[in-house]
C-alpha cells in the first residue's frame, strides 16, 4: 500500500491511498464468497456458481462495491498513521481507479486538527457569579414543598368562577375559517390555567366563567407552529367548563414544618432551606465562574476550524440526543414527527454547539502543551476509582480492562487541571453595583409650602394643649 499526502486550504488534506491489485483482487474473491449464496445462475445450484461465471454473466463490478468496504476496513486505518496527519473527521472518500487486475487507488479527504494560537489566558478578568441567597429564594423553595403537598379539591358552589391555578375539566371543538380540524377536539380534558399548555391567551380566556357554562375562545396559532396548515391562522374553540378543581396549600407554620422535614418549627425548616440553597448556588457559582473563565480565554484564541470537523461533533451530538430521547421512552421518529424537525435539522442545530467544543478543547489542550500541564498521578488514580466503582470492579481490573485507553483518560484530566490552572490565575471581580436613583430635589416652593404645613400643626398643638 501506498500513501501520499496533500495539504489542502482551511485545514484539510487529501490522502491517496494505492491498494496493489493482489490484495484488490483478494478483496473481491471475499467478497464473492459473502454473496454467491444470494445469487441464482441457470443450471448451477444457489451458492455453487463460479465467480468467473457469476462476473460473465453480470459483470466484473457486481463484487466492487463490497470489495471497497472490505479494503477500507483494512487500508484506511493503516493509511492514517502512515500519513502522519492528526485527522479530526469522518473520511469522504473517493473511488479514482477501480478496475480488475489493476491498483485500486482511493483518496480520502479529511479535516486535520488546527493549530491554535493562543491570546491572553493568564489573568483573565471575570464577572464573578453571585452565590447569595435571596428570602425571595428561600420563599420560592419553601414554596414548592407547599406545591407538593396542596390538596386538589372539587368546587361545589356553582357560584364560583374559574380563577388562575385552577384545574378544570373541558369539552372543546376548534374551528379555522369556519371548519374543524384535526386535532382540535377534545373531552375531559384536564387544563391547570396559567400552564400555558395551550396556544396564545386560550386558558385566560376561561377566567371569570362558571362551570356548565359554554365559552368561545379565540385564539392565534403562532407562526412557528408545528402544523403547517395552521401557521399563523386565527381560530375559534368552542369549549364547555364541566367542573372546577382547586389546589388547597398547607399553611405555612410550626406543623408544616415538622412534617416536610425533621425540623420543630418554621423557623428552623427556612434556616435549613437557606443553608441548603447556598451550598447548591456555591456549586454553582464555581462551575459558572470556571465557565466564564474558559469562555473568556477561548474568546482570546484563534482557531481555524474545518467545517468538516464541525459536520463530524455536530453528528456526534446529535446521535447523543437521539439516544437521549429514546432513554426517556420516546421513539426519536415520534420527536421529529411532533417538532417537525428532520434528522438533518437536528444535526444543523447541533452545529454552533459543536464548534464550541472544539474550540474549547483545542485552546485548552494548547494550554496543556505550553504550561506542560500533566494530571497528577492521584489524580488519575482517583479518576480510576470512582470509574471502577461505578461498573462495581476492583480498581486495578479497572485499569487493565481500558488498556491503551488510560492514555485518553490522562489527556481528559490534563484538561481539567489547565481549567483549574486558569481560574486560580483568572481575576474575579464582583458585578458593578446598580446606582440607585437621586432623589429628586423639591421645588423651593415646595419646601415653603412643608415649612408653612409644619408651623400650622405646631400651632394647632399649642392651641390644644393650653385648652
Amino acid at each position: 500500500m501506498n500513501v501520499q499526502v496533500e495539504k489542502l486550504e482551511k485545514n484539510m488534506a487529501k490522502m491517496t491511498v494505492t491498494v496493489p491489485a493482489e490484495e484488490f483482487e483478494k478483496a473481491t474473491v471475499e467478497a464473492y464468497n459473502r454473496q454467491k449464496n444470494r445469487i441464482s445462475i441457470p443450471g448451477f445450484r444457489k451458492g455453487h456458481a463460479p465467480k468467473a461465471m457469476i462476473e460473465k454473466m453480470y459483470g466484473a463490478a457486481i463484487f466492487y462495491e463490497e470489495a471497497v468496504d472490505i479494503i477500507l476496513d483494512r487500508t484506511y486505518p493503516e493509511a492514517c498513521r502512515e500519513s502522519g496527519l492528526e485527522i479530526a473527521s469522518r473520511p469522504e472518500i473517493s473511488v479514482d481507479k477501480i478496475e480488475k487486475g489493476q491498483d485500486l487507488v482511493y483518496t480520502a479527504t479529511v479535516a486535520v486538527k488546527p493549530e491554535v494560537e493562543l491570546g491572553e489566558y493568564k489573568g483573565v478578568e471575570v464577572v464573578k457569579a453571585d452565590s447569595e441567597v435571596t428570602d425571595e429564594e428561600v420563599d420560592a423553595e419553601i414554596k414548592r414543598e407547599q406545591e407538593k403537598n396542596a390538596r386538589v379539591v372539587s368546587i361545589e358552589d356553582p357560584e364560583r368562577t374559574v380563577k388562575a391555578e385552577d384545574i378544570v375539566n373541558i369539552d372543546f371543538d376548534g374551528f379555522v375559517d369556519g371548519k374543524e380540524f384535526a386535532g382540535g377536539k377534545g373531552e375531559d380534558y384536564p387544563l391547570t390555567i396559567g400552564s400555558h399548555s395551550f396556544i396564545d391567551n386560550f386558558e385566560d380566556q376561561l377566567i371569570g366563567h362558571k362551570v356548565g357554562e359554554e365559552v368561545d375562545v379565540n385564539v392565534t396559532f403562532p407562526e412557528q407552529y408545528h402544523a403547517e396548515e395552521l401557521k399563523g391562522k386565527p381560530a375559534l374553540f368552542k369549549v364547555k367548563i364541566k367542573f372546577i378543581k382547586e389546589k388547597q396549600y398547607p399553611a405555612l407554620d410550626d406543623d408544616f414544618a415538622s412534617e416536610v422535614s425533621e425540623f420543630d418549627t418554621l423557623a428552623e425548616y427556612k434556616e435549613s432551606v437557606k443553608k441548603q440553597l447556598k451550598e447548591r448556588k456555591d456549586k454553582w457559582a464555581a462551575q459558572e465562574n470556571e465557565n466564564k473563565v474558559v469562555a473568556a480565554v477561548v474568546a482570546n484564541a484563534k482557531i481555524d476550524v474545518p467545517d468538516a470537523m464541525v459536520d463530524t461533533e455536530a453528528e456526534q451530538l446529535a446521535a447523543n440526543f437521539r439516544r437521549r430521547i429514546e432513554s426517556q421512552g420516546m421513539k426519536f421518529e415520534q420527536y421529529l414527527q411532533f417538532t417537525g424537525m428532520t434528522p438533518e435539522s437536528v444535526k444543523d442545530n447541533m452545529k454552533p454547539q459543536a464548534e464550541t467544543t472544539i474550540r474549547t478543547r483545542l485552546t485548552l489542550e494548547a494550554i496543556v502543551d505550553k504550561e506542560k500541564i500533566e494530571a497528577p498521578e492521584e489524580r488519575v488514580q482517583a479518576e480510576i476509582e470512582r470509574a471502577a466503582k461505578q461498573y462495581g470492579m476492583e480498581a486495578d481490573a479497572f485499569r487493565e480492562a481500558i488498556g491503551d485507553q488510560i492514555d485518553a483518560l490522562k489527556r481528559d484530566l490534563n484538561v481539567q487541571e489547565a481549567i483549574d490552572f486558569l481560574v486560580a490565575e483568572a481575576k474575579l471581580v464582583d458585578a458593578p453595583k446598580e446606582e440607585k436613583p437621586e432623589k429628586k430635589k423639591r421645588a423651593p416652593r415646595a419646601k415653603k409650602a412643608e415649612a408653612a404645613a409644619s408651623e400650622e400643626k405646631k400651632t394647632e398643638e399649642t392651641a390644644a394643649s393650653e385648652e
